[in-house]
């Protein structure tokens, strides 16, 4: 009978890695309110001192009806193009409300669940998993098939392609040697990336001046200077060195071999560049800098590892020149040539309780434990004779007097 303990399920822990697919909804319905907010307040502002100067100027006669008709032209184009910004942010909050309800209601559906064994459990969990692997797919930039798996899986509403798609357009045109982008969404989101404390925007306004000084020529070095006191001297409180540094770097040509000059002439800063960015973009949207899958696979690979499967015995030989450990490494996932080494570097199981030990446990003369009736069955597979038993990863045959009974308490 199965024990009911093992198979219900935990929603707590479940949840743990689903946080993020309920935090950034939240997150982008924040940032859509606060864009739309701003486009608001910049064009009613825009509206307000025009209809004040214009009537004043009416009415004083300053203004003359020729210039009241233009400035009211002037104030119904500004609205009809607040509309179109409105409409567009309507058009966004009700996409992340209907992505949001999907995904309570997928999460919803893991609560009426209650253990593994239920058939809509194999379900839920295969679409998790084609999830992980969209999630996997995106942040290493297989845009095209992670949109084709969500499309065939109709669940566009439980993955991020968007939110990934704006990442590496913005990434790839720093690898392409281009800080615009970066620098447009760095002041968009100039609040946010203060209050982490991200040097995100300081390495963008140097590698700018680098590229300046690299011409060497008069014109774009009195460029840089005027860059540098505009952009670069806020930091120099923040980054002393660093800004030490960067005046120095006048003073000598993109082929030096003198540290830390010929760091900052390296075209790899780009690729520094486009890491410093992919790492602030997801804390700022509160996502994971690992895919989930590896979340998840760690949790997994780490519940059922034990240090038997990383004992120098797994790499052992009989006399025949056959793996010894060849059965283990079929029964046990950790074992297995597939998984072994990929567990090799996460933590040992931790277990208050066991829900797989066998009932008839006796200790072998070799100090490996295993179930009395398995013994039975793989010495009579083996064709051993009454009253010898076989260790199953080690080959060793051992007689039955040797064995010692196992009590758990």
């Amino acid at each position: 009978m199965a024990d009911y303990g093992a198979s219900k399920i935990n929603h707590d822990n479940h949840l743990l890695l689903d946080q993020p697919l309920l935090r950034l909804p939240y997150e982008l319905l924040r940032k859509n309110f606060r864009s739309a907010h701003v486009a608001y307040v910049k064009d009613s502002k825009y509206v307000t001192t025009t209809l004040k100067e214009t009537a004043s100027g009416s009415i004083s006669g300053k203004v003359s009806p020729q210039d009241v008709v233009k400035n009211i032209d002037s104030m119904l184009a500004k609205m009809r193009g607040l509309k179109r910004k409105l409409e567009s942010h309507s058009e966004e909050e009700d996409r992340l409300y209907q992505q949001a309800n999907a995904r309570v209601s997928h999460l919803r559906e893991l609560s009426t669940i209650q253990t593994v064994d239920d058939v809509k459990y194999e379900a839920w969990s295969r679409q998790r998993l084609d999830r992980l692997v969209i999630d996997y797919m995106l942040r290493h930039g297989y845009i095209d098939s992670a949109s084709s798996l969500s499309q065939e899986r109709g669940m566009s509403d439980l993955v991020d392609i968007d939110t990934f798609v704006n990442m590496f357009k913005i990434r790839q045109s720093l690898l392409n040697g281009s800080v615009n982008e970066a620098l447009a969404w760095c002041n968009d989101n100039k609040k946010e990336l203060r209050s982490m404390q991200s040097n995100l925007d300081f390495m963008l306004r140097t590698q700018q001046y680098i590229e300046m000084t690299r011409t060497m020529s008069t014109s774009k070095m009195l460029e840089a200077i005027a860059h540098a006191k505009k952009y670069i001297s806020p930091f120099n409180d923040t980054y002393p060195l660093e800004v030490e540094s960067i005046a120095g770097l006048l003073a000598f040509p993109p082929d030096t071999a003198i540290e830390p000059y010929a760091s900052l002439y390296s075209p790899a800063r780009w690729q520094t560049l486009a890491e410093i960015f992919t790492e602030a973009y997801l804390k700022l949207l509160v996502l994971p800098q690992i895919p989930l899958l590896h979340v998840a696979l760690s949790s997994g690979l780490s519940a059922l590892k034990t240090p038997a499967c990383h004992s120098h015995q797994s790499n052992q030989t009989d006399h025949h020149g056959h793996g010894t450990a060849s059965l283990t490494t079929r029964v046990c996932p950790i074992c297995s040539t597939e998984l072994n080494e990929l567990a090799r570097n996460v933590p040992y199981a931790h277990h208050s309780k066991s829900h797989l030990l066998e009932h008839d446990l006796v200790l072998l003369p070799t100090d490996r434990v295993y179930g009395r009736q398995r013994l039975d069955e793989y010495a009579a597979k083996s064709g051993l004779p009454p009253g010898q038993l076989k260790d199953l990863v080690t080959g060793d045959v051992v007689s039955v007097d040797k064995l010692r009974k196992v009590f758990i308490t």
